[in-house]
C-alpha cells in the first residue's frame, strides 16, 4: 500500500461532494474548523449543483474528484457529506489519475465506496474520517484524531469501551466501513476484496435483524473469506441493538478470528480517524489497535 504523504499546517484540502447535497450552513461551519486547524480549504464551484437529492449530476461530482487529485496544488480531499450517491460515480472515477497522484482522501458513510475502491483500484492508502459537514458538531476527540491522521501520528487507538465478542490478536490490512454500502458492492465489479484485512464496521438507522441479513449475504457470498480479524465501530440508531454482539458472535464463530466491538468510529458523538488501507495490529485483551 502506498500511504500518502503526512499533511502539516499550509496544506491545502480540496472539498468534493460525492454524494448528496449538504446543508451549506454546516459547509461553512465545518470549513472554519478545519481552518482553526491549520489547514487551507479550496471549495469547487461544481459542488454546491443540484440534483434531486444528489449534488449534481454523476459525472459532476465524479470530474470534481478527478481534478482534485490531478491538481499539484491541492494535498488532500475531503468529502462535504455522505447520504447517497458515491456508488453512483464510481465508474466515472480516473483510476489512472487516482493511482499516480496518491494524497488522503477522507470521508465516510456512504463515500465507503470510494475509500474502498481507491484501496483495491490503486493500492494508495485513505482515511475513514467525518465529513466537512460533519465538523459542525463535532467532538473535540473527533477533531484531534481527524488532525493526527493527517499528520501521520495516530498510531494507537485505546477502544476504552471495547467488548471482547472472540478473543485474540491479529495482524492485516484495515479496511471496511459502512455495512450497508459494503453490502450494496456486492455482485459489482468494485466489490471488495477482504483476504487479510481486519474488518472494520459501522452503521446508522438499520435494525439489528437489517445487520444479521447484511452480515448473513455477505458471509454466503464468500465475502469474509481469509479475513484475519473484526473490529466494529458505533451503530448509532439501530432498534435492538442488543442482539447485535450475538449477531457478530454467530457470524464469525466459524472464521476462528478476533472480533472486537466499541471502536468510537462511524455516526456516533465521536468519530475517530482510522487510516485504511494500511496495516494495524488489533489486540483484544488490551482492546487496541496500532498501526505499524
Amino acid at each position: 500500500m502506498k500511504r500518502a504523504t503526512p499533511l502539516l499546517p499550509g496544506s491545502r484540502l480540496g472539498v468534493c461532494a460525492p454524494s448528496a447535497r449538504f446543508d451549506t450552513e454546516k459547509l461553512n461551519s465545518g470549513i472554519q474548523i478545519i481552518e482553526a486547524l491549520g489547514f487551507k480549504v479550496k471549495v469547487p464551484e461544481e459542488i454546491f449543483k443540484k440534483k434531486r437529492y444528489l449534488a449534481g449530476d454523476d459525472i459532476v461530482r465524479a470530474n470534481v474528484v478527478n481534478d482534485l487529485f490531478q491538481d499539484p496544488a491541492i494535498d488532500g480531499i475531503i468529502c462535504a457529506r455522505g447520504g447517497f450517491g458515491a456508488l453512483r460515480i464510481l465508474d466515472h472515477l480516473n483510476w489512472n489519475i487516482i493511482k499516480q497522484n496518491p494524497k488522503p482522501f477522507i470521508g465516510f458513510s456512504d463515500n465507503t465506496a470510494i475509500l474502498l475502491a481507491i484501496i483495491d483500484e490503486t493500492g494508495n492508502s485513505v482515511i475513514h474520517g467525518p465529513n466537512v459537514v460533519s465538523f459542525a458538531h463535532a467532538a473535540k476527540e473527533t477533531i484531534d484524531a481527524f488532525y493526527k491522521s493527517l499528520n501521520g501520528s495516530l498510531n494507537i487507538i485505546d477502544i476504552t469501551n471495547g467488548r471482547i465478542i472472540r478473543p485474540g490478536m491479529c495482524k492485516g490490512i484495515l479496511k471496511g466501513g459502512n455495512m450497508a454500502t459494503i453490502s450494496h458492492l456486492l455482485g459489482t465489479r468494485f466489490q471488495s476484496d477482504f483476504k487479510d484485512a481486519v474488518l472494520f464496521f459501522e452503521d446508522i438507522g438499520e435494525p439489528a435483524y437489517k445487520i444479521d441479513r447484511m452480515l448473513t449475504q455477505m458471509k454466503m457470498a464468500g465475502l469474509f473469506n481469509g479475513i484475519r480479524g473484526v473490529i466494529t465501530g458505533s451503530f448509532e440508531n439501530c432498534d435492538n441493538y442488543e442482539y447485535l454482539e450475538e449477531i457478530l458472535y454467530e457470524i464469525f464463530e466459524g472464521y476462528n478470528v478476533p472480533v472486537l466491538s466499541g471502536l468510537d468510529s462511524g455516526h456516533g458523538k465521536v468519530n475517530l480517524s482510522l487510516n485504511m488501507g494500511a496495516r494495524i495490529k488489533m489486540d483484544t485483551k488490551p482492546a487496541r489497535i496500532y498501526w505499524s
